[in-house]
């Protein structure tokens, strides 16, 4: 008698298992692509900094050295009073993409409590620290990055919550304007300005550390704050 071959049919067990198989593989490939796609997730991680005023004393009169040393004029030789402080960051977006050729500004008083803006300086000219250049530009990098060399805030009449203004640009558009607090300072719940941000979560967004560098002899300070923009023109 002959014998009929069977037809080549998988075992239903066999076939369900490399469906399993080829199910998980999947989803496994998926949560690789996710978690290795730089930003994926970033979204439900990166909050937009909140913006803050601009304030009154944006400088009318820009100073001659606009660089990113706040602590030196051109070629002086004479450093400008306070603690120095090196501060660095990126300018990203919510995204975790970086905001690459774009300017970010920063300004502040010097450690007299004098901003470089006539209706401030023109009546403090004796008060007024001629070595501190009080504003400063810097491009960021193609990973986002900026810094700066400035000195530690200090309270300013009206303001009892030391600050750093900050204004992103990217060709002549404003992106982001706001300021930057030391964390944990004492003026910071008596400040107007910080008080209107009533979100802790906000809040939270706007201080940084500022740390001494153990190896400086002169106690300089170093402080890391990344500017999250909201949407941007290269979002769409």
């Amino acid at each position: 008698m002959n014998v009929v071959p069977k037809p080549n049919v998988p075992d239903q067990k066999q076939s369900m298992s490399r469906r399993w198989f080829a199910g998980r593989a999947a989803i496994a490939a998926g949560a690789a692509a996710w978690w290795t796609t730089p930003g994926a997730f970033a979204e439900e991680l990166l909050k937009p900094t909140p913006a803050l005023t601009e304030g009154p004393f944006y400088p009318d009169r820009m100073p001659l050295d606009q660089d990113n040393d706040l602590i030196v004029i051109n070629d002086g030789t004479t450093p400008a009073v306070g603690e120095i402080t090196h501060l660095t960051g990126r300018v990203l977006t919510p995204s975790g993409s970086p905001v690459r050729n774009a300017t970010i500004e920063i300004w502040q008083c010097d450690a007299n409590a004098v901003y470089l803006h006539s209706r401030d300086s023109d009546g403090k000219k004796e008060q007024q620290d001629k070595n501190f250049q009080g504003f400063g530009r810097f491009e960021t990098a193609s990973d986002g990055g900026y810094r700066f060399r400035t000195i530690k805030p200090v309270p300013y009449p009206g303001r009892p919550a030391p600050h750093i203004h900050i204004k992103i640009k990217k060709g002549d558009r404003d992106l982001l304007t706001t300021q930057l607090m030391i964390r944990g300072h004492e003026g910071n719940a008596k400040d107007g300005v910080f008080r209107r941000v009533t979100d802790p979560a906000k809040r939270a967004l706007l201080v940084a550390d500022f740390k001494p560098l153990k190896e400086s002899k002169i106690l300089e300070y170093a402080c890391q704050f990344d500017v999250i923009l909201g949407k941007t023109p290269a979002d769409g």
